[in-house]
């Protein structure tokens, strides 16, 4: 049995690589089945093939996986990361209230049917209006 004043910088720097090596397997699986999910390009029985493919020969199946269809990983990314942020500039345009397609014409046209039918002062038709154009 090894105590801890017999465990040397060597061995605690071997355990600490085998733990990275492990989780760094665990994560690429991990990406791995999420690009074989997320596949557009893929039908149902290629997607079942290569995630039985992964299963029964985990390392052999990632590796050929990565070859095979690595340039596609990241196109899904690619594709992933702009509908996210599509999405975000969607949501943050309809809290603001202003959306896509609105010039400054449009809402000062907005703010002075605003001002027409009382819901604003003349004051801050004057203040919006200025904001708009500055």
């Amino acid at each position: 049995m090894t105590t801890v004043w017999e465990y040397t910088v060597g061995e605690a720097f071997w355990t600490m690589l085998w733990f990275f090596l492990f989780f760094i397997w665990i994560w690429l699986l991990i990406t791995v089945f999420a690009d074989i999910f997320r596949s557009d390009d893929l039908g149902g029985w290629s997607k079942a093939l290569w995630t039985i493919f992964v299963i029964v020969v985990p390392y052999l199946g990632v590796l050929v996986y990565l070859i095979a269809r690595g340039h596609k990983m990241h196109e899904h990314a690619a594709k992933d990361a702009a509908r996210q942020e599509q999405q975000m500039r969607d949501y943050v345009q309809s809290v603001a209230g202003t959306p896509a397609g609105t010039s400054p014409a449009d809402e000062i046209a907005r703010l002075h049917d605003l001002q027409q039918k009382g819901a604003i002062s003349e004051e801050e038709f004057a203040a919006a209006k200025a904001k708009l154009l500055s």
